[in-house]
């Protein structure tokens, strides 16, 4: 599962399918991004039991530049900020 992404992504977003947070997330995120002029990758935690394992209750999650920035819900101006 991918979303705009590129090699430099600064944002991924965990989620799985038919996760209505994780449709969520991803509005805020691709509006963010869009906004900003970056990119995102979206990962599906059933394709890796190791994220499911480490994911599994706190899908979606979002990692800014390599850290854990949010989980079950993104909040715009908390990712606007982190990204400036």
């Amino acid at each position: 599962m991918s979303g705009v992404s590129g090699a430099s992504a600064r944002v991924t977003l965990y989620s799985r399918p038919g996760c209505h947070l994780c449709d969520d997330a991803r509005a805020v995120i691709e509006a963010v991004c869009a906004e900003l002029g970056e990119s995102y990758d979206e990962v599906s935690i059933d394709d890796d039991p190791v994220l499911a394992d480490r994911f599994a209750n706190e899908i979606p999650v979002t990692f800014v530049d390599g850290r854990q920035h949010d989980f079950w819900r993104v909040s715009p101006d908390r990712l606007r900020a982190a990204l400036r």
